[in-house]
């Protein structure tokens, strides 16, 4: 498997959780790296040998510390850019209560809930295409953008 310099899968697959209460999106403002102070939902890579709904039930229980009784595939979105290439399966989380913790503090500095029609700024530049994606209806999206 192609690697980046640091040792990351060249074409990996990440998984989208968007978790959705009262016409509200559970956001999280990033932290160090890649998309600092930008606003984004729960997600991560796959891990090796494991499932696309297993990962996105870990992803959001590790950042969030929440479980949902059941997730539901949204779309996926391939995004290519100049070094990199992504594949995002998003889901929406169905049956999540209590409250977001902050369980990665290094990466992710607060969460809280937005209205749809009101989303705070900046937005995390990959889970554009996905949110929009989600409100159209739309099952595959395939972008080609060099960044």
């Amino acid at each position: 498997m192609q690697t980046t310099p640091d040792g990351r899968p060249l074409f990996p697959i990440a998984v989208l959780i968007f978790v959705i209460r009262d016409g509200k999106l559970l956001l999280g403002k990033r932290k160090e790296g890649y998309g600092t102070g930008e606003w984004c939902v729960p997600g991560g890579h796959l891990e090796f040998g494991e499932g696309l709904v297993e990962a996105a039930h870990r992803e959001l229980r590790e950042e969030t510390g929440l479980t949902a009784q059941s997730l539901t595939f949204k779309n996926i979105v391939n995004r290519c850019g100049r070094e990199s290439q992504y594949l995002h399966i998003t889901f929406l989380a169905d049956g999540v209560t209590g409250e977001p913790e902050v369980r990665e503090p290094d990466r992710c500095e607060e969460w809280g809930w937005f209205p749809l029609a009101a989303l705070p700024q900046p937005l995390f530049e990959w889970n554009k295409d996905p949110l929009s994606a989600l409100q159209d209806g739309r099952l595959l999206v395939d972008v080609k953008r060099v960044v």
